[in-house]
């Protein structure tokens, strides 16, 4: 049974106030808000004492900088921020120099990571199968900054390395839409002459997301390391 957290939320937008509803449905406490119009004066060893953990989502530009400071300020941090990642080793090693906590995911929704091992098994399968050809689409709402999504790209990523190359699906070659309000859906789609075989996820809302984050964050106070959704959910 998880204890009471006191939780920093970085970035309190859209998200960023989902989750404040979800910690707060658990009991837990929202001792600091950090958006961008605080963030100079807000990221402070005095504004962060006593914060168990921060949960940080914000933008491609930003999230680097402020997961660092996390870990320099010695607060566990878990971020949902994509568009980002290829600085991740460097935050990966600092988070391991400093003796601290720092989990990632693209996507902290339960069903999206029973996604991820569905395709990489999927990919394994397919991968004698070269018949078929393998492509992803991912539909967001207008207000997400990077395209293909991170959520897109882990799958495409995990494809390649589960089928050992077999099967491919580039960055560039990743179909994106952006509609409306739609919190995401993702869809993997293997094509031949004869027949065409779908995998997809539809999130309803942006509920999943933040649902998923806070299990996450009850899951890594107290612990020291870098942690994934592959961790937390040990299947």
């Amino acid at each position: 049974m998880f204890s009471s957290m006191k939780v920093a939320i970085i970035g309190y937008g859209k998200m960023g106030h989902e989750i404040e509803r979800v910690l707060i449905e658990r009991g837990h406490t929202v001792a600091l808000k950090v958006d961008v119009d605080n963030r100079a004066e807000a990221l402070s060893a005095e504004n962060f004492a006593g914060v168990d953990v921060a949960i940080e989502f914000t933008s491609p530009s930003t999230a680097y900088d402020n997961i660092r400071e996390c870990l320099l300020l010695g607060v566990p941090v878990l971020s949902g921020s994509t568009g980002w990642t290829e600085r991740k080793g460097e935050i990966d090693e600092l988070c391991r120099q400093r003796g601290g906590a720092f989990f990632y995911s693209s996507n902290y929704s339960l069903g999206v990571n029973v996604l991820f091992r569905l395709n990489r098994w999927l990919a394994k399968v397919m991968a004698g199968l070269p018949q078929y050809s393998a492509q992803i689409e991912e539909t967001h709402h207008i207000h997400k900054l990077d395209a293909p999504s991170g959520t897109a790209a882990t799958l495409a990523e995990e494809m390649a390395e589960a089928s050992e190359g077999r099967v491919v699906v580039a960055r560039e070659d990743i179909i994106s839409y952006r509609e409306g309000e739609v919190p995401g859906k993702h869809v993997i789609t293997y094509d031949s002459e004869e027949d065409t075989l779908m995998v997809s996820h539809n999130a309803k809302s942006r509920r999943g997301l933040a649902l998923g984050a806070v299990l996450a964050a009850e899951w890594l106070v107290g612990r020291k390391g870098v942690f994934s959704m592959d961790d937390f959910l040990a299947i």
